[in-house]
C-alpha cells in the first residue's frame, strides 16, 4: 500500500511530535516551519512534566495522565532513532504545605492518586527533614509525587528534528507547498487563523518568561512552589519559571524575570550565588477550552489542528502525536471530544457558538 503523505506546518513540540508519530507508522512526512524549531513557546526553558492534581477527575487529567506514563518509552525512541538526549528523567516532586488545611487537602489527594493514577504514582505527603533540596515548607510537611519527569525543551526539540531527519522526512524552512493531508501545528498565529475561519475566538497568547541558573542539582526532583516551577536539568542548569501574561508591552525578557528569581532564592536558599546563565521570553497558545485543541479543521477536508499546548504541551506531546496519528492515518478518533474544535460550534446549525 502506497504510503500516505502528510504535511505538518510548525516545527514546535505539537509538530515535531505529530511529525514523528507518522513518520514511524509509514507515512511520507515534509515538514514546514517558517521561522526555526521552537521559534514560538517550545523553545523555553522550564520542562516541567508535571501532572494536575489527582482530584475532580475529567477527560483532560485522564489525557495527561496516559502522556505523562507513556513519556519515558516514547522519548526513548526518540532518542534511539536521533542520537540525541532529550534531558528525560522522572524523577518526581516536591511541594511545600502551608498550614493544616493544605495538609489535609494534600491527604485527601494521596487517596484520590491511588484510584486516578492506576497504582502507576505515587503522591504522599512527608515530613520536610530540612535537606539543601528541599523547598522552606511553613508546616514542616511537603507532597512528593512519583509522576513527574524533566526533558530539556530545546534539547528535546532538537532530538526529534534529527529523528525525523533520520527517518527520511524533509524538512522545509521557511514557505513550502502542502502535500497531502495538512496539519497545522502554528501555535498562536493558527489561533489566530482558526478564529478568522470559524468566526469564533478559539483562543490566544500568553506571554510567559523563565529563567536559568547554572547550578548542578541534575539527579534531584523538580519543585513547585507557589505556583513557581523550579526544574533541575542533565547539563547542569536549574530552570525557573514561568509567569503568565495575557497583556504586555516587552515582547522580550522584562523585570519580572528578576520577580522569578527573587521568589526562587526565598523558595530554596541553596540557589543564592548562582549565576543567571539565560534568559527567555515567549508567547504560549491557549484555547480557549483551556485544553488542547485537536482533530479536524471543521469544515476543511484533509485539514487537521495540534494547537494550545499552553503550559503542558511537552507533557501532553507523546499521546497528542500518536492520537493525531491515530485519527490521520487510520480514521480512528480516541482525542476526548473536549479537545475537538467541532465543540467551538453549535452541532445543530454547524454555525459559531457565540453566534447563536
Amino acid at each position: 500500500m502506497a504510503s500516505i503523505d502528510v504535511t505538518v506546518r510548525g516545527a514546535g513540540i505539537f509538530g515535531l511530535s505529530v511529525a514523528w508519530a507518522c513518520l514511524r507508522r509509514g507515512a511520507k512526512v515534509r515538514l514546514i516551519e517558517i521561522a526555526h524549531p521552537g521559534a514560538g513557546s517550545s523553545g523555553g526553558l522550564v520542562g516541567a512534566l508535571s501532572p494536575h492534581v489527582p482530584e475532580a477527575w475529567n477527560p483532560k487529567k485522564a489525557f495527561q495522565l496516559d502522556s505523562l506514563l507513556m513519556a519515558e518509552d516514547w522519548w526513548a525512541r526518540v532518542e534511539a532513532a536521533s542520537g540525541l538526549s532529550p534531558g528525560y528523567a522522572r524523577l518526581g516532586r516536591l511541594q511545600p504545605l502551608a498550614d493544616a488545611a493544605a495538609i489535609a487537602a494534600a491527604r485527601r489527594r494521596a487517596d484520590e492518586a491511588q484510584t486516578f493514577w492506576r497504582g502507576q504514582a505515587d503522591w504522599r505527603v512527608i515530613p520536610a527533614t530540612g535537606t539543601a533540596w528541599e523547598p522552606i515548607s511553613p508546616s514542616g510537611w511537603l507532597v512528593k509525587d512519583t509522576l513527574s519527569a524533566r526533558l530539556s525543551p530545546r534539547l528535546a526539540l532538537e532530538a526529534l528534528m534529527q529523528a525525523l531527519r533520520a527517518g527520511g522526512a524533509e524538512i522545509v524552512m521557511g514557505e513550502g507547498i502542502e502535500a497531502g493531508i495538512v496539519v497545522h501545528a502554528t501555535g498562536i498565529a493558527g489561533l489566530a487563523e482558526l478564529t478568522r475561519a470559524l468566526g469564533v475566538k478559539v483562543g490566544s497568547g500568553v506571554k510567559g518568561q523563565a529563567l536559568a541558573l547554572r547550578f548542578d542539582a541534575r539527579a534531584a526532583p523538580q519543585l513547585f512552589v507557589d505556583g513557581l516551577h523550579i526544574v533541575p536539568h542533565a547539563d547542569g542548569t536549574v530552570a525557573i519559571g514561568s509567569t503568565s501574561e495575557n497583556s504586555w508591552t516587552v515582547d522580550g525578557p522584562d523585570a519580572q524575570l528578576d520577580g522569578l528569581l527573587a521568589r526562587a532564592l526565598a523558595a530554596l536558599p541553596a540557589l543564592r550565588g548562582a549565576e543567571v546563565v539565560a534568559r527567555w521570553a515567549g508567547v504560549r497558545p491557549r484555547a480557549a477550552t483551556r485544553a488542547p485543541l485537536l482533530g479536524a479543521w471543521p469544515g476543511r477536508p484533509g485539514h487537521f489542528i495540534a494547537n494550545g499546548g499552553f503550559k503542558i504541551g511537552f507533557g501532553m506531546a507523546p499521546k497528542v502525536a500518536e492520537v493525531m496519528a491515530d485519527l490521520i492515518l487510520d480514521d480512528r478518533n480516541r482525542i476526548p471530544p473536549e479537545f475537538q474544535a467541532e465543540t467551538l460550534l453549535n452541532p445543530l446549525t454547524g454555525r459559531p457558538r457565540n453566534a447563536d
